[in-house]
């Protein structure tokens, strides 16, 4: 996925799958264009937040 796509499903409305290059479930909760990483929670633990590179995201088809 690349920056631009990440930061428009964060900051939609809509809910969007998205999952990281290994396969567990994320939610996006912060990205930075620039930087091309974003901060996403891992599974349904509000503790487990990693900040990943966008290219490890991938936009799940519904």
């Amino acid at each position: 996925m690349d920056a631009r796509r990440a930061k428009e499903i964060y900051e939609s409305a809509d809910q969007f799958k998205v999952r990281l290059d290994s396969g567990e479930p994320v939610w996006i909760e912060h990205v930075d264009v620039e930087g091309g990483v974003a901060t996403v929670q891992v599974g349904q633990s509000p503790t487990d937040v990693q900040t990943v590179g966008v290219e490890r995201l991938e936009e799940v088809a519904h």
